[in-house]
């Protein structure tokens, strides 16, 4: 493989996100499916991985790490320590570890192996499914330019992007990490809106999703700041001017800044119990 020098990647645990890592590295080429290794302790789950992606699938997590040159830990926060525990004379200087577990930072994956590892941190969210993830990747104090380029080539795959400190992930899990639960809410309140308005759920629910779905596109592709958008859709004494009205004169901003708060008030409290 030229993208990876012919690396091998070893997935610790073969879940939704898992799946859609591998799926993505795939069908963009970074890696083909003789250079990924997934543990997975559910057999069936794991046989249908195999069938579908025709990667190796082993039930021992041992074994893959032994047969990987990256590690990504798709894990539960609470069993990280367990796992890295398990793996740990499987790991050296030579292995990249990524791991993907909220609360989980580069030092205490570090502390866990007790040794200096090349660990790099990840917030991903559950949009990569569609290849329409939002990711955050941090680099540990031991880890490479080089580990760090491959891990943000390996995200890019199932979505965007950014390079991040690692100070920022609690700020970040509240805005992209736990951020689509708070969309999926908003989007199905707009589209209840619309059924007691009188429209059929599911038409209300189309509605409101494309929406979404477009007007965040608009954001991103066209470059053009939120508030120069609200501009440019808003007729002054006209409908979106009176919709626009009530949110002003609510307390939504200070309602949405809360959830983002709380949220990432909650990660940081994670982190010190992990």
């Amino acid at each position: 493989m030229d993208k990876t020098n012919g690396k091998t990647i070893g997935f610790i645990g073969a879940g939704k996100m898992a799946t859609a890592i591998m799926k993505g590295l795939l069908t963009s080429n970074i890696f083909d499916n003789k250079h990924i290794i997934a543990s997975e302790p559910n057999l069936d789950s794991a046989h249908k991985t195999e069938k579908e992606l025709g990667i190796k699938m082993v039930h021992n997590n041992r074994e893959a790490a032994a047969n990987a040159d990256i590690i990504l830990l798709a894990v539960k926060p609470f069993v990280v320590k367990e796992v890295l525990t398990e793996i740990e004379d499987r790991i050296d200087d030579s292995k990249l570890i990524i791991t993907i577990a909220a609360g989980i930072s580069t030092a205490r994956v570090e502390e866990i192996l007790e040794k200096k590892a090349r660990v790099v941190k990840v917030m991903p969210n559950t949009p990569a499914l569609l290849g329409e993830g939002m990711s955050a990747v941090c680099k540990g104090e031991n880890a490479t330019e080089e580990d760090f380029e491959t891990v943000k080539k390996i995200f890019s795959s199932v979505g965007r992007v950014i390079e991040a400190k690692e100070s920022d992930i609690d700020a970040i899990t509240g805005v992209s990490g736990s951020g689509p639960a708070f969309y999926y809410y908003i989007i199905d309140a707009i589209a209840k809106a619309g059924e007691e308005l009188g429209l059929d759920y599911q038409t209300s629910l189309l509605l409101s999703a494309q929406t979404a779905l477009g007007s965040a596109k608009m954001i991103l592709e066209s470059g053009t700041d939120p508030q120069q958008l609200i501009t440019n859709v808003t007729t002054p004494g006209g409908t979106t001017a009176e919709g626009n009205k009530v949110l002003n004169e609510s307390n939504i901003s200070d309602i949405l800044f809360e959830t983002v708060n709380k949220t990432a008030e909650k990660s940081k409290q994670m982190a010190k119990h992990l």
